[in-house]
């Protein structure tokens, strides 16, 4: 099979029930190496499927969380699975990734992560078994299961309950429901209990967990109430806290303005679903009778309108906020039929006029509580390279994303392996190992920015002729299919880099030099400058010692710490309005040139909200690599002042001022694939801050917030002339950030 032959079968599409094959990508990417060459004895032949680097462990064999597709691993069509394993084999003991296309709400999925749950009976909560299903499954079909697992009889009267990851119970009463619908996830437990004989239930509930039916004799401060994690939806939970918490919003849902402006026919919205399903989670949080809520309708709601929420993947927070403000704004858009505007440069007019003239235009258009809320305005100005044609335009936002200063210096961590190691290294060979052989060898002009974090970095000393020579042992295997055996070699240890003398290049002397690196066999030196050495196993139990061949010195400057920066966030805003060339992705079109130009672009605020949404952008982003920027980011909690960052000087009489004060923080623990949102909140009728992890409502202090912040700010902030932000935790590394700000 070629590459072609394999594209032809992927373009075939994705259809419901169509099984493809999950396969580590550098394995696929080294296999697509090796059939662009056409030779079977290239180096880069990549041996048995091996999808360890898939596995949390060997024994389970069970995923590792958060996978990317097209990064970790790639999905290949059956036939074409089918193909790759009679050819090639799998390494021993591993099991074929078969996943399923499944049909859900407005897209067809490749399900990479089944759901799997535990379930149990509720006169046997100790009798535990775990089962997978799809999120297109049926409560009904984990009904059966259980039946059938338990030896219920089918005719019996039975209920379900969920019992959440943080313990909470709630019925599951439709059983016609989807997983997806019922918001059942990995990790969460399904009690299935009987009607007795005599008509009556066990017990009213399961008495092994708090029920959120207990709550309704709670009472407590209106807004101060946690939200249940659904199953990696700490995400969500911490966006909706921190507009919880914003006033103006949240006193527009509570006292029902929203049901007069719901926007039922606009194309654009959600038929008033989002909004709705919003002001219900809401009102519960201001009820005062909640210590948590369950948001399972409102994920619900996310999901069937935006695909990407589908499932209990991790999500960026800022992403989820920006969903939401767009969905909220389209449901509760009072203009219900949108006029056709014809845009116009500024032509050399002044600024005041034609910034007015802009937000009249969205106005017209555009016209909801989030407008009024969070949108403000910049001033755009292209300026083309060839003609030197001046644009300026002025555009709306809703939240301001801005970046942090990012080091063109990286820090790797390289292995060195000297051939003298008294001698003084002059020259170097920098190479990327994978699967026991050389993935890559790096010329010297060559970016090393597609190196991961996570890839082992080797450096040789460079004398005449560089040899490959790989490790491989006799190993016993069954060929896919036709259940033969046969025997073939698996590739061990870390393969070697050996300087040959040009004139050493011939049969007899590589055969000396590789008995004195207890070789048993060697291949000629040909055009491929590689060589495989196979060991007997037995020779290799003698000979070969693992553990020492991966020991190895740590020089004195691993051990430097890494020094964190700092910088003020009007330093962030300042890198934000910078003028920038466009990239040849996105090129401008001049009207005077008649042609697509990469002009430069330069963003200035004109006004802002009357809540402001900051997002710092600390995941950093490139073809190979994505990193979370550990930077540390200060600013205050009252009293934040941006009328430095302010185009426009002189406001008219009456227009608020731009200081700000924080009323809300998300914060991030972790690293890119992995970690938890928390949120801090200060609430508006007694002026306290809370800090909300999930269902967990705790008192914070204000220096907290101020520690918080200036550590590990990496999400999104609000200010309402006041102020919210959103953080990541120094004590590992930190990301994007979102701040909201209230104007004082």
């Amino acid at each position: 099979m070629t590459e072609r032959d394999f594209e032809a079968e992927e373009k075939g599409g994705g259809s419901k029930g169509k099984t493809v094959y999950v396969v580590e990508h550098r394995w696929f990417e080294q296999w697509k190496e090796f059939v662009e060459t056409g030779d079977q004895n290239s180096p880069s032949f990549p041996g048995q499927i091996n999808n360890t680097e898939l596995f949390e462990d060997l024994d389970s064999y069970h995923l590792k969380e958060r996978l990317v597709e097209n990064e970790d691993f790639v999905l290949v069509p059956a036939e074409a699975w089918h193909k790759l394993q009679a050819w090639y084999g799998m390494v021993d003991g591993q099991p074929p990734l078969e996943r399923k296309v499944v049909d859900l709400p407005s897209t067809l999925k490749v399900e990479i992560y089944p759901v799997e749950v535990f379930l149990c009976l509720h006169s046997n909560i100790e009798n535990v078994i775990t089962a997978e299903f799809s999120r297109a499954d049926s409560i009904l079909s984990i009904q059966k299961a259980m039946c059938q697992a338990f030896s219920v009889p089918s005719s019996s009267e039975c209920r379900l309950w969920i019992k959440s990851l943080d313990s909470s119970c709630e019925r599951l009463r439709n059983v016609h429901m989807s997983v997806l619908d019922a918001c059942l996830s990995s990790g969460m437990t399904v009690i299935m209990e009987t009607r007795n004989a005599d008509g009556t239930w066990p017990s009213s509930r399961p008495q092994i967990m708090n029920s959120a039916e207990e709550q309704d004799s709670y009472r407590g401060q209106p807004g101060v109430c946690g939200l249940t994690n659904l199953g990696n939806t700490c995400f969500m939970n911490s966006a909706l806290q921190c507009l919880s918490n914003t006033p103006p919003l949240t006193e527009y849902f509570l006292q029902s303005s929203y049901l007069e402006e719901l926007n039922f026919t606009n194309p654009l919205g959600m038929k008033g679903e989002i909004a709705e399903a919003y002001a219900d989670v809401i009102k519960q949080m201001w009820s005062g009778r909640h210590y948590s809520v369950v948001p399972r309708v409102f994920k619900t709601k996310v999901g069937h309108f935006a695909s990407q929420f589908l499932g209990y993947q991790q999500h960026d927070s800022q992403e989820l906020l920006s969903f939401l403000l767009d969905g909220l704004h389209e449901d509760l858009n009072r203009v219900k039929n949108k006029e056709y505007i014809e845009l116009r440069d500024a032509d050399g007019r002044p600024d005041q006029e034609v910034a007015e003239e802009a937000w009249r235009n969205h106005r017209r258009r555009n016209d909801s509580v989030i407008v009024d809320t969070f949108h403000g305005l910049f001033k755009s100005t292209l300026v083309c390279p060839e003609c030197h044609k001046v644009s300026v335009t002025f555009d709306p936002f809703c939240y301001l994303s801005v970046p942090l200063p990012v080091s063109k210096e990286r820090v790797m961590e390289v292995f060195f392996v000297s051939l003298d190691p008294y001698a003084k290294p002059v020259q170097m060979v920098v190479a990327d190992v994978f699967n026991h052989r050389f993935y890559k060898i790096y010329n010297a002009d060559e970016s090393l920015s597609c190196i991961l974090d996570r890839d082992d970095i080797f450096q040789q000393e460079e004398e005449q002729v560089l040899l490959a020579l790989y490790l491989r042992e006799r190993s016993h295997y069954r060929d896919y299919g036709s259940g033969s055996s046969s025997y073939g070699t698996t590739l061990f240890g870390h393969p070697l880099l050996l300087n040959v003398p040009r004139s050493s290049c011939n049969e007899e002397a590589l055969y000396k030099l590789f008995l004195q690196r207890l070789a048993t066999a060697f291949f000629v030196c040909v055009a491929q400058p590689y060589v495989a050495i196979d060991w007997d196993p037995e020779m290799k139990k003698r000979f070969y010692n693992e553990n020492e061949a991966e020991k190895y010195v740590k020089h004195t400057s691993m051990e430097v710490p890494q020094q964190q920066t700092t910088v003020q966030l009007q330093e962030c805003i300042e890198l934000f309005t910078t003028v920038e060339t466009l990239e040849e992705e996105n090129p401008w079109y001049c009207p005077v040139c008649k042609k697509h130009q990469l002009a430069t672009k330069k963003l200035d605020l004109w006004s802002l909200p009357e809540v402001l949404i900051i997002h710092l952008k600390r995941f950093s982003y490139t073809k190979f690599t994505r990193e979370k920027l550990d930077s540390i980011v200060e600013f205050p909690l009252r009293d934040l002042d941006f009328s430095a960052c302010l185009l426009r000087k002189n406001l008219s009489n009456g227009e608020p001022l731009s200081r700000y004060d924080l009323i809300a923080v998300s914060n991030h623990y972790g690293g890119l694939r992995d970690g938890h949102y928390t949120s801090y909140a200060k609430n508006k009728d007694n002026g306290q801050w809370y800090y909300f992890d999930d269902s967990k409502v705790t008192y914070a202090r204000e220096d907290q917030i101020v520690v918080s912040i200036s550590l590990s700010c990496t999400c999104t902030a609000i200010f309402v002339r006041t102020f919210i932000a959103t953080m990541h935790s120094l004590t590992l590394i930190t990301s994007s950030s979102i701040c909201v700000v209230w104007r004082n």
